[in-house]
């Protein structure tokens, strides 16, 4: 895994990162790309997990920004869970406990390697409140650990116009779910 991405692979993502920003300004009302920017150049090392994103699908833009840290929240936006990262039980203890037909990773474990986290919740009601996401696909979210001490892990998706949380066994895992991740800059 690359710490930081050359100067030219900076440019280009940062580059497609600024045409997002202006293309889906709905998803940033308040939010000046001057300072995102300068956030992203200042930040190196957290490019290259931008890149690792985007190369799984993930058409990366900024939804959020903490104002007591001065960070930027950037997730997946891509419309349907971004198709390099599905077929995926949610951890890997759900993985090594499947008997039967485990897949090659888990959702935690691809995180953990793309140098990013899974979303939350209340992200993720944050994300499909700038548009509607998941209407074919669902997407594994951070799961609490009273919920996975018991075997389960939750996923959302968007049907019917409405956004649904749910459960499933943390070793489930179908061609359709994958995750969206985050990273705070």
């Amino acid at each position: 895994m690359e710490a930081v991405l050359e100067v030219g692979q900076q440019e280009e993502l940062i580059g497609l990162l600024r045409q997002r920003f202006n293309e889906f300004a709905g998803r940033h009302p308040g939010i000046d790309w001057a300072d995102v920017e300068k956030r992203l150049k200042d930040n190196p090392e957290k490019l290259a997990a931008l890149s690792r994103m985007e190369a799984t699908g993930g058409q990366v833009d900024v939804i959020g920004y903490d104002q007591e840290s001065g960070r930027y929240l950037f997730v997946d936006c891509a419309k349907e869970s971004p198709k390099g990262r599905r077929n995926l039980c949610y951890d890997g203890p759900a993985r090594l406990g499947r008997k039967k037909f485990p897949p090659e990773s888990s959702a935690l474990e691809m995180a953990t390697q793309m140098g990013v986290e899974l979303i939350d919740q209340a992200e993720y009601a944050l994300l499909q409140g700038t548009g509607r996401y998941d209407l074919k696909t669902s997407s594994w979210l951070k799961t609490p650990e009273s919920i996975r001490r018991l075997s389960g892990a939750i996923f959302g998706d968007c049907r019917y116009d409405t956004v649904f949380t749910y459960h499933n066994g943390a070793d489930s895992y179908y061609g359709s779910r994958g995750f969206r991740a985050k990273i705070w800059i």
